[in-house]
């Protein structure tokens, strides 16, 4: 059995689901059997035999955003290869008094939640803020967008400057993967075209392949060709 995390325990509940469903869900993703202990918040799994080794270095995340407040159906996505999670402990950057770690939170969370319903929307991101804790869970690019724009809050600056930032760095990465398509699509119509310049040449490149495919490569091969077999000679006449 391998311990795996240890989630707050008004969190077990959310873990365990009605009548088990959210385990089950979690259990049937990862290839394993939960074990929870309702008294201490302790979470372990029994691996089934063949798993894959990606889903064992990533269940722990789903276990922990799970404890930090993040919805199950959202935190499993993190089983995917592509997602990723990231934890911020507000104390760290406004200390340990309640009242700054709750004035934190709430522009963290904006008026109705607008702060971090427009910081998903542009990142791609899932955000939860549960007690002293921010997860972020998405993908490379999402994270890259939204780490700075929460990092920015923490560190006390407005929130106009902070969607001003995050939505000139979305432009910014939309523009490097539109360069970057285009460089490929580039150099895919520059092969083409030159193919089409000279007839032939895609016919010609094809029978080399194929001849090169057949022919002996290895001092072995060419042996085995030149070995006669038993009932075969070589006769030589003088003309």
């Amino acid at each position: 059995m391998e311990h795996l995390s240890r989630v707050p325990k008004d969190r077990i509940a959310v873990l365990i689901g009605k009548g088990g469903q959210t385990r089950k869900m979690i259990e049937d993703s990862c290839g394993g059997t939960l074990t929870i202990d309702s008294q201490t918040g302790d979470v372990s799994i029994v691996w089934d035999e063949e798993v894959d080794p990606i889903k064992k270095m990533k269940i722990p995340d789903v276990i922990n955003a799970i404890g930090r407040g993040l919805a199950p159906r959202r935190a499993i996505q993190l089983i995917e290869d592509e997602m990723f999670l990231r934890i911020y402990d507000i104390r760290e950057w406004v200390g340990r008094q309640p009242k700054q770690t709750k004035r934190m939170r709430g522009r963290l969370i904006g008026t109705n939640g607008r702060i971090r319903t427009l910081i998903e929307e542009f990142s791609n991101c899932e955000i939860a803020i549960y007690g002293s804790t921010v997860v972020v869970i998405g993908d490379r690019d999402g994270l890259e967008l939204a780490a700075p724009a929460i990092e920015g809050i923490l560190r006390g600056s407005e929130h106009g400057t902070v969607l001003f930032g995050l939505e000139k760095d979305r432009k910014r990465q939309r523009l490097k993967s539109k360069n970057l398509d285009t460089f490929q699509e580039r150099g895919k119509l520059s092969t083409d075209s030159f193919e089409s310049m000279v007839p032939g040449l895609s016919e010609a490149r094809r029978k080399r392949r194929n001849e090169d495919s057949i022919l002996p490569h290895s001092e072995k091969e060419k042996q085995e060709i030149t070995n006669l077999v038993e009932d075969e000679s070589i006769l030589f006449e003088e003309e």
